[in-house]
Order: structure tokens, then C-alpha cells, then sequence
């Protein structure tokens, strides 16, 4: 008998009930009720007033169900290639302020104007995500893509042939710039071109990304002066302007702007030949229909669709996942990584400590990509709540047990104790804060203001940023170093309380789906609330929220 796959679509039989001459290959066959597929069931035998027959399922329809992964995973390269130049940009600080205050140094700096290298890049990251939300709904996805690599070269560049403070910071600002432009039209690009088991995983590859910046940053800076990693850094931009131009526009975009044929055709390359366009089609045309999406030009349209339950709600949910994770303490340790390893009393050499810090973060961020896919939202950001919590209050308890054992003139003990809770802080928060509030950026919004909306997302998420990174030196003074840790342990513990009630789980559904959950047409989404939302009800005529 030739090879064929199988679906069971309802039930395998017992032994005993199946037909006679079809025991021996039992476990090849699909049995469905007859009524489901009358055209291509062929005739079988009758038991129990029942009717079952085989259906065989053939490689090309599951290849037609499915489109072309690869194609896929290459327009999510392409397009989130650019966030390795934010992992760098993150990493930067966190090398050259050292090199920078070092008594060798051709620009000297203080603790002030280190404090601002670190967080000049965070002033004009929300910058950008305006500017890019608003370039994502006028002017399309890709050609957002394009025009963020431009500051961020720009940027680099300055920071290269800098002769004096000024520099640095006008190139930090413009790099800054740059990164903030590129997030959200990455993972929206990335969440509209690719089917809904790829998107999770391929969504997450911004996180790799920026978790690959931090990396290279950390590993250059070890052995290389700061200007030389600016040098480096600028290749990243350069190369993804470059492969942009060979991805097309995604479908729902041109779908919005009423442009179907090069919708289909834009399908079909990130698809492939051998993928039934046709059920997609209609699917986002008719989504685009029911929900009236066209071009909103004004003002007031703009606020208005954004003040919608099918926007407003997942923007009140994500700002404050975005608040609670920065004010764990995430970009404290990532923009001070090398100061902050210096005084946590451990006696490893710090830059060596860095890069392991570096590569465990990739790893993590990757394991994450992976687990998204397989485990869902919800369970990998209470992993991150709950993990981060504890491994901060561990390294403040034990700075504050350093401080008391050289009050009292007792050698320090436990010297592994900083450095276990600052790599079990960075793996568990990579695991769910470093990539589920990204993720969840292009998928919650509504297609008619993804762009803008996710670009005031993205801003709000940096400018929590900006606050950690610039306040955690005076925190430090004002609360001392095991104070603040502490402190960002407690707001990720109290933030476990409201990601169980209040986050849904997106893993497996459609952006239509998750649409229909917040505007309140269905609740097929999971939360930890013991009282569930009612479901609109609509009549007849009614125009839909």
C-alpha cells in the first residue's frame, strides 16, 4: 500500500468495532461522519446505525494548509534584524562608561554625565516610536523599515569621530532615535506576514535580536576601545536597510489602502506556490470589511479609534505590563551591568562576568522564542514576575549583609550569592518580560491603528526606560544600592498579582480573534479572572464597537 497521511477528525474505534478489513492497518485510518465530507467518502460498511468511512488526507493538502515556514522566517530576519542594533545600543553604555571614566581616558566624564550617555539613548527612542506609528499607518510597514536605519546610522557614526562629550550625546539621541522607529513596525511587519503557529516564535526574534546586540556590545567592549564597537555597531543598520528592499508590503496593510491584487501577490511570496491563497484572502478581506478598516487621516479619527474598547483595553494592559517589567529593574542591570557586577561583592573579573551575562541572555531569549510557542503568555510572564522578584530581593538582602560584614570588620562570605541571583534574574526575566510585552505589541492592536497605537506603546515602554535608567544612580545614593534592588523586587512580586487576573492568553489565535476578545464580540481568550467579561450582544443592523 503506498504511504498516506492520516487525520483522525472524531474517534478511533476499538478492535472490535472496526470493520474486519480494515483492522490489520488501524492505525492509518481517519473515521468521520459521513455527513461532513459526502463527496469524497468513499462506500463502507454500516454498524450500529452508524456510517463511517475513510477519508485519506494526501502531503499536498497539508502542504497547501500550511504555507512556506522559510519564507516566513526570513521576512521575520529581514525585518527584526534591526533590533540588534537596539541590543547595542542597550550594551553600549554599559562598556564605554567605564573606558570612559578610566584615568586614561581622552574624555573624562563624571558620574552625572555618565548617567546621561546611559539614558540620551532612551530620550530619543519615544521619539521614534511616535514618529514610526505614525509612518506605519500613512506610509506602510516596510517603508518604516527603511527609514529607522538612517538616524541609527547617523548616530553611530557621531559617536565614532567624537571629539567631545556633546557628540556622544547627540549620537546616543540619534541611535536612540533609531532604535525607537524600529520596534514596533519589526513586530508588526513580522506578526501580519506570518500564520499564527509561526507568529509567537517568529515575533519573538526581536528579543533575540536585541539580546544578540547586548551580547556582541558586551563582548566587543572586553577587548576593543568604545569608538572601535561604535564602528562595528554601525554594520547592523547598514545591512538591514539592505535586506528590506527585498521583502515586499504586508497584506493587511494593502488590504487596508483597498490594494487586493498586490495583497495577493505579497501573499503568495511570503506563502509560497504551493499555498491555497484563496481562504486567507478572503479571510482578511473580509475582516477588513466587517470591521470598516480604511485609512484614518484626522485627528479626531485617530483618537477616536483609539479610545475604542478594541484599543484602549490591550493599551491599558500592555502599559502597565511595560511599567511593572522596567521597574523590576531590567535596564538598571543591562545599562550599569559592569558597575553594578563591581559592587554586588562578587570576586569574578566583571567585563569576563559580563559577557557570560551576555550569552546567557541570548540563550534565554532563544529558549524563550521556543517556549512562547509551546507554553503561552501567561504562564512565561509569571515565571518572570515571580523569578525576578525573588533573585532581586536575594541580591539586595546580600548587599545589605555585605554592608553590615565591613561595618563590623567580617570578611565577606557567600561570594557566589550575587552572581547566582543576578544570572537567575536575567534568565527568568528574558523568559517572560524580555519578550512576551513585545510579542504582544502586534498582536493585540486593531489593524486600522496597529501602527500608531503600537508606536505609542513602544514610546511609553522606553520612557520607563529613560525613568529607570536615569534615577537608578540617585536611587542608589538615596535608597543605597541594596535598597533599590530591593525595591525592584517587591513592584515585580506585586506585579504577579495583576498579570494572573487581568493577562489573556494570546498563544494560538488570530489577530481576528483577539480583535473580536477586546472589543468585547466573544471570550475565547484565557484569564485568571473569577468573574468573566459578558460578551456584547449584537442586533440586527447594530454597528459593531
Amino acid at each position: 500500500m503506498a504511504n498516506r497521511n492520516y487525520s483522525t477528525f472524531q474517534r478511533t474505534l476499538p478492535q472490535e468495532e472496526l470493520p474486519k478489513n480494515k483492522v490489520e492497518n488501524q492505525e492509518t485510518w481517519a473515521l468521520v461522519n459521513s455527513s461532513k465530507v459526502p463527496q469524497t467518502v468513499p462506500s463502507a460498511p454500516k454498524w450500529n446505525d452508524n456510517t463511517v468511512h475513510i477519508v485519506p488526507t494526501s502531503p499536498e493538502n497539508d502542504k497547501k494548509a500550511r504555507g512556506s515556514a522559510l519564507r516566513q522566517v526570513l521576512a521575520a530576519f529581514a525585518a527584526q534584524l534591526g533590533t540588534v542594533n537596539t541590543g547595542m545600543v542597550f550594551g553600549f553604555s554599559a562598556i564605554a562608561i567605564p573606558q570612559l571614566k578610566a584615568t586614561n581616558s581622552i574624555l573624562k566624564i563624571d558620574d552625572s554625565q555618565a548617567s546621561w550617555i546611559a539614558s540620551m539613548a532612551s530620550i530619543g527612542t519615544p521619539i521614534g516610536c511616535l514618529l514610526s506609528g505614525y509612518m506605519m499607518d500613512t506610509f506602510g510597514r516596510k517603508c518604516t523599515l527603511l527609514v529607522t536605519e538612517v538616524p541609527a546610522l547617523l548616530g553611530w557614526i557621531l559617536i565614532i569621530f567624537a571629539t567631545d562629550i556633546r557628540m556622544i550625546y547627540a549620537g546616543r539621541f540619534f541611535v536612540g532615535l533609531g532604535s525607537g522607529m524600529v520596534g514596533a513596525p519589526a513586530r508588526v511587519y513580522t506578526s501580519e506576514v506570518t500564520q499564527p503557529h509561526l507568529r509567537g516564535m517568529l515575533t519573538a526574534l526581536a528579543s533575540v535580536g536585541v539580546s544578540t546586540g547586548v551580547l556582541i556590545e558586551y563582548a566587543l567592549g572586553s577587548m576593543l576601545p568604545w569608538h572601535i564597537c561604535a564602528a562595528v555597531s554601525s554594520i547592523i543598520p547598514l545591512v538591514s536597510l539592505m535586506l528590506m528592499f527585498l521583502f515586499p508590503e504586508t497584506p493587511s496593510y494593502l488590504i487596508s489602502r483597498d490594494r487586493p491584487q498586490e495583497a495577493k501577490s505579497a501573499l503568495r511570496r511570503f506563502r509560497g506556490n504551493n499555498y491555497n491563497l484563496d481562504k486567507e484572502m478572503d479571510a482578511l478581506v473580509n475582516f477588513s470589511n466587517k470591521n470598516n478598516i480604511k485609512r484614518l487621516t484626522g485627528f479626531r479619527e485617530i483618537m477616536t479609534a483609539i479610545l475604542k474598547p478594541n484599543a484602549i483595553k490591550p493599551f491599558i494592559l500592555l502599559f502597565l505590563y511595560f511599567l511593572i517589567y522596567q521597574w523590576s529593574g531590567t535596564n538598571a542591570l543591562t545599562f550599569y551591568a559592569v558597575d553594578i557586577i563591581k559592587d554586588s561583592g562578587a570576586t569574578v573579573d566583571k567585563y569576563l562576568a559580563t559577557v557570560i551575562l551576555g550569552v546567557v541572555r541570548l540563550a534565554s531569549t532563544i529558549a524563550a522564542c521556543i517556549l512562547c510557542r509551546r507554553c503561552g503568555r501567561r504562564p512565561l510572564t509569571l515565571i518572570s514576575s515571580i523569578g525576578c522578584g525573588l533573585s532581586m530581593v536575594g541580591l539586595g538582602s546580600y548587599m545589605w549583609l555585605l554592608e553590615y560584614w565591613k561595618s563590623i570588620n567580617i570578611p565577606a562570605t557567600w561570594t557566589w550569592v550575587p552572581i547566582f541571583c543576578i544570572f537567575a534574574y536575567t534568565i527568568t526575566c528574558t523568559l517572560g518580560f524580555l519578550v512576551i510585552p513585545w510579542v504582544m505589541i502586534g498582536e493585540v492592536y486593531p489593524t486600522q491603528i496597529r501602527g500608531v497605537i503600537g508606536g505609542i506603546t513602544t514610546m511609553s515602554a522606553h520612557a520607563f526606560i529613560f525613568t529607570v535608567v536615569k534615577t537608578y544612580p540617585l536611587l542608589a545614593d538615596s535608597l543605597t544600592r541594596h535598597g533599590t534592588f530591593i525595591l525592584y523586587g517587591c513592584i515585580s512580586l506585586v506585579g504577579t498579582i495583576y498579570f494572573y487576573v487581568c493577562l489573556p492568553e494570546t498563544k494560538g489565535k488570530t489577530l481576528q480573534e483577539i480583535e473580536d476578545y477586546f472589543s468585547g464580540r466573544s471570550n475565547n481568550l484565557k484569564t485568571g479572572r473569577l468573574i468573566k467579561p459578558k460578551v456584547l450582544e449584537v442586533r440586527k443592523g447594530q454597528v459593531l464597537p
